[in-house]
């Protein structure tokens, strides 16, 4: 039977692989390095730093992580819908990680494919500690 890796497991791990991206991306500049959203036009896109995040359980499910990641836009590629956003504008992004249990995504942190619901319980929490990591700025 698969073990499941633990929550904190994979905070640490998935915190260290973003660190040395971070590191790798100052050191290089190099855009592999940089997270890629396409425009809604699916013709240009947006490649962004990931400068900051903040990890936090769900306090009811076990298996759930939400994140607020922090990102920088480094370059654009045209042709995009929206001309007014610029080089260098800070946006941040909510999202979690669930553990699968579909697929190939059994028993495996996965990124969540929809909007974060999070107990207002958790809200206030997790702002407070992404204030105090310094991801919200």
């Amino acid at each position: 039977m698969y073990k499941i890796e633990t929550a904190n497991d994979f905070i640490r791990r998935t915190d260290k692989k973003f660190k040395e991206n971070l590191l790798n991306y100052n050191k290089t500049g190099l855009s592999r390095y940089l997270k890629y959203f396409s425009d809604i036009n699916r013709k240009g896109g947006y490649f962004f730093l990931k400068e900051a995040w903040t990890f936090m359980g769900q306090h009811n499910i076990h298996e759930k992580i939400f994140i607020i990641e922090r990102f920088k836009r480094i370059s654009i590629k045209q042709p995009v819908t929206h001309k007014k956003l610029k080089i260098g504008e800070i946006e941040y992004r909510f999202g979690y990680y669930m553990v699968g249990k579909n697929g190939n995504k059994i028993n495996k942190w996965t990124w969540g494919e929809s909007c974060p619901i999070i107990p207002k319980e958790d809200l206030d929490r997790l702002i407070n500690l992404a204030k105090k990591d310094g991801t919200i700025i």
